[in-house]
C-alpha cells in the first residue's frame, strides 16, 4: 500500500498544473461508498500536504479539488443509498461487513446531520456514512447543506495536516543541518 501512496504522490507532484484535478478524483473515490475501503485517499493527500510545505505544489487547487470531489463522491453515495436502498447493504464489502452498516446506523441514531460531518473525518465511517444517509432518505436539502461543510472542511484539513507535518520536518532539517 505505501507503494501506491508514494507512487501517486510522486504523480501529482510531477502533474503540479493537475493537483486539483487528481485531487479531484481521490477525494471522489474517498467519499465514494466501496472505494473508500480499497483506495487510500487520505494517506495520497495528507502527502500531496506534505509536497506543498516544499512549496512544489499550490496548496489552494488542492484544496478546491478535493472539496469538490468530496462532494461529487458523498452525492453520487446518497444517491445509490436513495435509489437502491438496502439492497446496497447486500453488496461486497458491505454485505462481508455489516458492522460498518450498524456503526453508520448507530451513528445517525446518535449524532443525526452530525453524523455527515464526523463521516467526512472517520475511516470506518466514510464508507458507509453517506450511503445510509440516502438509504434512510434523509432530507436532501439538510444532507447537502451539511455535506458541503463537512467536504470542503475535510479538503482543507486533510492535506494542511500533510502541509503542516512537512513544514515541521522541514523546520527539523534545517535546524539540524544548519541550512
Amino acid at each position: 500500500m505505501d507503494t501506491l501512496v508514494d507512487a501517486a504522490i510522486a504523480f501529482v507532484s510531477a502533474n503540479r498544473d493537475w493537483a486539483g484535478v487528481i485531487a479531484f478524483f481521490f477525494a471522489l473515490a474517498e467519499t465514494i461508498a466501496v472505494f473508500s475501503i480499497i483506495i487510500p485517499s487520505t494517506a495520497i493527500l495528507i502527502g500531496v500536504g506534505a509536497v506543498v510545505a516544499t512549496g512544489a505544489l499550490d496548496f489552494t487547487p488542492i484544496w478546491i479539488g478535493g472539496a469538490l470531489g468530496s462532494i461529487a463522491g458523498s452525492l453520487f453515495s446518497y444517491w445509490l443509498g436513495w435509489r437502491y436502498g438496502p439492497s446496497m447493504m447486500r453488496i461486497w464489502p458491505l454485505g462481508k461487513h455489516p458492522e460498518l452498516a450498524m456503526q453508520g446506523t448507530q451513528a445517525f441514531a446518535r449524532w443525526g446531520l452530525t453524523t455527515i460531518l464526523i463521516g467526512h473525518f472517520v475511516g470506518p465511517l466514510r464508507a458507509v456514512v453517506f450511503l445510509m444517509a440516502g438509504v434512510s432518505h434523509m432530507n436532501f436539502p439538510r444532507f447537502l447543506a451539511v455535506n458541503v461543510v463537512g467536504a470542503t472542511a475535510w479538503a482543507w484539513a486533510i492535506p494542511k495536516s500533510g502541509e503542516i507535518g512537512g513544514n515541521v520536518l522541514l523546520w527539523i532539517w534545517n535546524a539540524v543541518t544548519g541550512a
